[in-house]
């Protein structure tokens, strides 16, 4: 008995670490509305350091349950906003929270991997990742792929909850030691939005939460001077 109880509290947790990760069915979109919530002062105090002008077009990578989708397009109101997920569950959750501005042509919401970003060269002022780099497949390429997206001068920011010498909180551990998770110190983020391709590289860190904000700008084309 105790056997078989075991087993299937394996299975359930490895279902839920599943869904969390990638969410397709209820169970997954019910994890997402509680990320929504508890990583919102997250969101607020990292997208604190970068600049986002009203005429801004922005992508959010990993755009989850859409609450960053919002806060971006509360702030770019005379631009767009788009969001990237690569679960069908997140998407039609980000589709859902911001229905209105995508109806007023203000928000898109796609769904794609970070490692193959369905979008032209030079395409946006910003890209944000909250939460979601942990489990990049290919971390060194993947920040290249946003790189390639991105606008000279434009800037990538990741926001992160949990970095490397600084504790996950407790009763997240186990879980996090079952999920293909990546803890990076900062020094770790450092060099890889350094190998990316990324400059003036600025990384902020709230210890006491254990809050980390990288962010890296791509490299504004030099002016030209007519001969």
């Amino acid at each position: 008995m105790r056997i078989l109880i075991a087993v299937l509290f394996v299975g359930v947790l490895l279902y839920t670490l599943n869904q969390v990760r990638k969410p397709s069915k209820w169970y997954g979109r019910l994890f997402l509305r509680i990320m929504n919530a508890s990583h919102s002062p997250l969101t607020d105090w990292g997208l604190q350091h970068v600049r986002i002008e009203k005429q801004f077009t922005i992508l959010d990578v990993g755009c989850g349950g859409g609450r960053t989708i919002q806060k971006l397009a509360a702030l770019a109101v005379d631009g767009k906003v788009y969001g990237v997920d690569y679960a069908d569950g997140s998407v039609a959750a980000s589709r859902a929270s911001n229905a209105s501005p995508i109806a007023a042509g203000r928000v898109e919401i796609r769904q794609a991997s970070v490692s193959a970003l369905p979008f032209p060269n030079d395409t946006f002022d910003v890209v944000t990742a909250v939460e979601t780099q942990y489990y990049w497949p290919d971390l060194v390429n993947d920040m290249r792929e946003i790189l390639r997206v991105l606008k000279p001068g434009g800037r990538l920011v990741v926001i992160l909850e949990s970095y490397s010498k600084v504790a996950t909180k407790a009763p997240a551990r186990p879980a996090m030691k079952l999920l293909p998770f990546r803890k990076m110190s900062v020094d770790d983020q450092i060099n890889l939005f350094a190998t990316a391709g990324f400059t003036g590289i600025e990384t902020f860190q709230d210890r006491r939460n254990g809050w980390f904000c990288g962010v890296g700008q791509k490299t504004a084309e030099p002016l030209r001077h007519d001969s």
